[in-house]
């Protein structure tokens, strides 16, 4: 089994092994993967952090024999930076320290020093945590795909804050949809809650947090803070609903 580790800041995964395919995701910094189908310019990865595949350039990826399956330590601040010897890197809000201890992270086999802020010293109630995780992201533009405060979209705004609190979902809405609890009805929500949203085909199309006060966290354009009901969330700025209330999750 041969896994790869990402190497450079923010790489691209596509859908097809082209540079004109749809990106579906992001990697980030020390995450690593398992390579399902290595191509002359392309590898198909599935993702250790959350088991999702897509198509990484072979000249935007590492070879790894450490895998992070469970990676607990990573970046909370947005100016860290590790130097590799031949490069520095900007690590981007969320990437991935491996293996982390005294000041330095285990990369390509070798110890290498860094000063980043962790996400791993932070403990609290998930509503405490969510909201000091939160801020970075606030306001940053809606990206398909994407998963930092340079853009992002809506279940990657819900994975990565998710992740920093050390509890992994998987990585589109729909699929976040099946993990954990039912919570029958809003009224017995609790901030921290995953609220989910249905098309016109009722397929589920959107995920937000929910927050204190029957509010919202969500990627919509950008990431913004509207108010919830059962009809689903209503746009104070466009004042219309704006997504349709499917269900509400409760993941432990």
């Amino acid at each position: 089994m041969e896994h790869v580790i990402c190497p450079l800041s923010i790489v691209p995964v596509r859908k097809d092994p082209s540079d004109r395919a749809e990106m579906v995701s992001q990697w980030l910094f020390g995450e690593t993967a398992e390579v399902l189908d290595r191509q002359e310019k392309w590898s198909h990865l599935r993702f250790d952090h959350d088991g999702y595949e897509g198509w990484v350039d072979n000249k935007q990826l590492a070879p790894c024999d450490t895998p992070n399956f469970d990676p607990d330590q990573r970046v909370i601040d947005l100016s860290s930076i590790v130097d590799l010897g031949d490069r520095q890197v900007l690590l981007p809000y969320g990437a991935v320290l491996p293996f982390y201890a005294d000041g330095s992270i285990l990369f390509l086999g070798q110890r290498v020093p860094v000063n980043a802020v962790t996400s791993h010293a932070h403990s609290g109630e998930r509503i405490e945590l969510i909201e000091a995780f939160m801020h970075p992201f606030i306001g940053a533009p809606y990206l398909w795909g994407g998963r930092t405060p340079c853009g992002v979209d809506c279940s990657g705004l819900t994975q990565m804050l998710f992740m920093l609190m050390g509890i992994y979902l998987p990585r589109d809405a729909a699929q976040q949809a099946e993990e954990g609890d039912t919570v029958e009805l809003l009224d017995l929500a609790e901030p921290g809650d995953l609220a989910f949203f249905d098309n016109a085909e009722g397929r589920i199309v959107h995920v937000g947090i929910v927050l204190p006060e029957r509010r919202i966290l969500h990627a919509s354009g950008r990431v913004r803070i509207d108010m919830l009901d059962q009809e689903g969330i209503f746009n104070s700025e466009e004042k219309r609903y704006t997504h349709k209330l499917r269900l509400v999750k409760r993941v432990l």
